[in-house]
């Protein structure tokens, strides 16, 4: 009787699990079964979070000289681009292993042993240009009038920067780190678009983020590196569509060449 117990206990644990998981995709607001995956149509399709889009470009070119195919590349906000990745993604690319996860509760042609880590890259702190607090360590961003701003989901929004502030300021095991820190907060940003935004509009001195934004918005930022014992990595990771395009996988094949890699690490990702 016992055993029958446990194991009805067992299913009805599993049941709620996968329930929870879909009521999680119905909640977003992002998941439509109305849609069907229909991604072939001769170019691929490639979605994912703002940021590593601008080193992925510069690939996607080169690889579109080469073979005359075509790639878009369409990133930001998820709730921008959901309805139609719903449909027509030949490729999902997650910011980090914990974005993806959250990806495969809506994208459902999509699985997780699809899922491919490609680069990776750490975390950094960005400055204003010119860097005029003089923030050169960790330990700067504690002093006292250190305006910081993080990247922070808060349970709503698909981010990489989820959880990295404070994995970074308590990766010593140093509580007082953590709050020193968390009292120079001005900002959560809900994406790193947003993070950056509100950068400049509260004249902040930090910004915890990823090496491709000072790249990218070298008018406005500079990247201060985080010391080996601080820095948190993240991967780019891609899943293919069972039914994506051919070329959609030519395209990954070359994403990860050489060539492609010397472009990927002038914004930060390495292999």
């Amino acid at each position: 009787m016992k055993a029958h117990n446990s194991m009805v206990g067992f299913f009805t644990g599993m049941a709620c699990l996968a329930l929870s998981g879909a009521a999680f995709a119905q909640e977003s607001g992002l998941y439509d079964p109305s849609i069907k995956h229909m991604p072939k149509d001769g170019i691929v399709k490639f979605y994912g979070a703002g940021g590593p889009h601008t080193a992925f470009k510069k690939v996607a070119n080169v690889w579109e000289k080469k073979t005359g195919k075509r790639v878009e590349i369409i990133a930001g906000p998820e709730r921008k681009w959901s309805a139609k990745a719903q449909a027509d993604a030949d490729i999902l690319w997650g910011t980090s292993e914990q974005s993806m996860t959250a990806f495969l509760e809506t994208y459902k042609t999509f699985s997780s042993d699809q899922v491919e880590p490609i680069y990776i890259r750490p975390t950094i702190i960005a400055v204003k240009s010119g860097n005029p607090k003089n923030i050169k360590r960790f330990e700067d961003l504690l002093k006292d009038g250190v305006k910081i701003v993080v990247t922070e989901g808060a349970g709503v929004s698909n981010t990489s920067g989820t959880g990295t502030w404070e994995d970074v300021a308590g990766r010593l095991g140093r509580l007082e780190d953590i709050r020193a820190f968390r009292r120079n907060i001005v900002a959560f940003g809900k994406g790193s678009g947003a993070s950056l935004k509100a950068f400049k509009e509260l004249g902040a001195d930090a910004w915890i983020t990823w090496p491709d934004w000072p790249v990218t918005y070298a008018d406005t930022l500079e990247e201060v590196p985080l010391p080996r014992d601080r820095q948190i990595w993240r991967d780019v990771n891609v899943a293919l569509s069972p039914d994506a395009d051919p070329e959609a996988k030519q395209f990954l094949d070359f994403l990860v060449t050489p060539e492609a890699q010397a472009l990927m690490k002038t914004e930060g990702w390495i292999r």
